[in-house]
């Protein structure tokens, strides 16, 4: 008797655990998607803080890439000594440059460069507008008639998505630089046959796809980050749980959507 109170009462606590943590992540995801309309709102109405944007781009794009560089390089590099280990017991080495071109431009090339930033950029995003909360900085703004999303969320939105598209290209261009290296020069592929089956079987519409990808991977982002430094609250203990948290969302997100526009776009 006392056991099966025991499994009930058991049942029932887990049940509302269950049920508190549910509510709690609809109630962020509706929190995250007003946020998101909120930004869209302020993103096309005046005034428009040009200036913060490029500073923005600045920080975001231009200061990110030799991670992206170093990413994109290595993962070009190896994918093409891979590709060439495979190959080799089917009598297909000539098909290395295609893999290389493909994973790059459709899969590789967004998702890591998309990962980097969020690392990068969503992180110090996060800590920044983390700190200016748990210091009054933006209930400041709001006193002097500034609007805070305004000012300080939508550049960075704006930068994030923007940036997250040329830094794709990059990362692609290096890429597929890196495995023709290896491909060619360590390997020993005929140059000739290796760069015509990389344009031979790489279409432009998946160079746009992997675009499509980066632009919407660069708005979550920077959405994500804002997000969580716009609503950090605990201190400086209260940041670093922001600044971890608009990391580990944001990857999260980006592998999710991933797979889903990838079902649909192909």
């Amino acid at each position: 008797m006392v056991s099966a109170v025991g499994s009930r009462g058991f049942i029932t606590s887990w049940l509302e655990t269950v049920g508190r943590r549910t509510s709690a992540l609809f109630s962020e995801i509706g929190a995250v998607l007003i946020f998101l309309l909120q930004t869209l709102r302020w993103t096309f109405s005046r005034p428009f803080y040009v200036k913060s944007v490029l500073k923005q781009m600045e920080q975001i794009g231009f200061n990110s890439i030799p991670v992206v560089l170093t990413t994109a390089l290595s993962t070009g590099m190896v994918l093409a000594l891979q590709s060439y280990t495979g190959f080799k017991r089917f009598g297909a080495e000539t098909l290395i440059g295609t893999v290389v071109s493909l994973s790059m431009t459709r899969e590789l090339g967004p998702v890591l460069t998309g990962l980097m930033l969020a690392g990068r950029a969503g992180a110090a995003g996060a800590a920044e507008l983390g700190t200016m909360r748990v210091t009054e900085q933006i209930d400041a703004l709001s006193t002097l008639a500034t609007n805070p999303m305004k000012y300080l969320v939508v550049p960075r939105f704006i930068a994030s998505t923007v940036m997250m598209f040329f830094l794709t290209i990059l990362g692609m261009i290096i890429g597929i630089t890196g495995g023709y290296f290896v491909g060619v020069k360590v390997l020993g592929t005929n140059p000739v046959t290796y760069i015509n089956n990389s344009i031979n079987y790489t279409e432009v519409t998946d160079i746009w796809y992997g675009l499509i990808k980066a632009l919407v991977f660069g708005a979550v982002i920077g959405l994500i980050g804002c997000y969580k430094g716009f609503h950090t609250e605990g201190g400086a203990e209260g940041v670093g749980k922001a600044t971890t948290g608009a990391v580990v969302v944001s990857c999260m997100l980006i592998l999710i959507l991933d797979y889903f526009l990838s079902a649909l776009l192909w």
